[in-house]
């Protein structure tokens, strides 16, 4: 059975994938006829191009290509530009978390599960280091353990599981679901918040070094407080051309690195070098959110500021490309949160939610995945 596309559809679907037509027909002979129109594609055929382009198989037989819209506030800039149009990845990234989240929320509510105080109780403008104590309150965030943790990785996962305690479901992951073909690029987006009441949803891309993973999750947290959904501009630069941004940045630095503490523990006539690796491995954080509270602190000027973060920031570079960048350090249950994925079989096997539903958001396609997610977290 042959189909009728439009070949702008077809043209669109490549643009949207960010690859070109010419790149396709080596995977798809025939992809070059189709939108010359010599020849149609059966259905099976139009299929295989949806799923090599990561594109709805029903948007290829509109008349006209659609335009699709972040889900979320977009706050993400690059050299100050906005970013217009998000990747195949990030999208299906944040429909999968919206229906995690949507799930989460009719359990809790259903569960007789209260409304969370700290979604929304800050405001933008307010005191940073009064909203950063409030939510290392919140989550019981003691600076003085974490230096004590042993590795980066350690500390992330300690700061994972005081916000899943608080009542925030904390996703990190590096791939689109677990389809290991679909990496998540760090230099598209660091994370997204969903604010919700009853079910505050953060995502961390996975593929981002440990370190920055905690300015991540400390910058979403500040969303949260302000009640304030978006894919964000995670800099510790403090760029952005968003106010919200900008604040959120700040909240983060200080949740991490109080400048109290920065002040008592910069080391003014050592070299400015080693005294960022010792911070950066004293505090779990990187690098560069070192130098912008040595620069908070009036340790160094701002053209001094400006000139060695610009240096950093290559350096870091070369470092994850001959890394070949960050690796996956959670289980299963952490990439989906372990609050949610302990919910969600727990409510399966009640009978409460279909296998079928189950396994399409947590992403597996085997039932033996399921049951050893299970008992990985006590459940079943």
């Amino acid at each position: 059975m042959r189909v009728e596309v439009n070949p702008k559809l077809l043209r669109w679907a490549c643009e949207r994938s960010g690859t070109s037509i010419e790149t396709l027909t080596e995977r798809i002979p025939r992809l070059t006829d189709w939108y010359r129109g010599t020849a149609k594609p059966t259905l099976k055929q139009l299929e295989h191009f949806a799923k090599v382009t990561h594109a709805p198989i029903g948007y290829l037989f509109l008349s006209e290509p659609p335009v699709e819209r972040m889900p979320i506030p977009d706050f993400r800039t690059v050299v100050n530009e906005h970013l217009d149009r998000p990747s195949p990845d990030l999208l299906d990234t944040i429909y999968l978390c919206q229906q995690r989240q949507e799930w989460f929320r009719d359990f809790a509510r259903s569960s007789g599960e209260k409304a969370l105080p700290f979604v929304g109780s800050a405001r933008v403008g307010d005191d940073v280091e009064k909203v950063a104590r409030d939510i290392r309150h919140a989550l019981k965030f003691d600076i003085e353990e974490r230096r004590k943790m042993a590795t980066w990785v350690d500390a992330l996962r300690s700061f994972i599981d005081q916000a899943d305690s608080l009542g925030i479901l904390v996703m990190c992951n590096g791939v689109v679901a677990n389809d290991t073909h679909r990496a998540l690029e760090p230099a598209e987006f660091r994370g997204f918040a969903m604010s919700d009441d009853l079910a505050p949803l953060v995502f961390i891309n996975g593929k981002d070094t440990k370190a920055a993973q905690m300015f991540t999750l400390a910058h979403e947290l500040a969303h949260i407080w302000i009640g304030q959904s978006a894919v964000s501009d995670v800099q510790a630069s403090w760029v952005s051309e968003h106010k919200i941004e900008r604040w959120c940045n700040r909240v983060a630095a200080e949740l991490l690195v109080p400048l109290a503490v920065i002040k008592e523990e910069y080391r003014g006539k050592a070299d400015l070098m080693e005294e960022m690796d010792r911070l950066a491995r004293r505090f779990k954080v990187s690098t560069l959110v070192v130098l912008r509270r040595i620069y908070d602190a009036g340790g160094i000027s701002q053209d001094q500021f400006r000139q060695i973060y610009q240096a950093e920031v290559e350096r870091l570079k070369a470092l994850v490309a001959k890394s070949g960048g960050g690796n996956f350090y959670l289980t299963q249950a952490a990439r989906v949160s372990k609050r949610f994925s302990r919910a969600l079989v727990v409510s399966t096997l009640e009978g409460q939610t279909l296998y079928r539903d189950a396994l399409r958001m947590l992403g597996f396609s085997k039932m033996n995945t399921f049951r050893e997610l299970g008992h990985s977290l006590g459940v079943g």
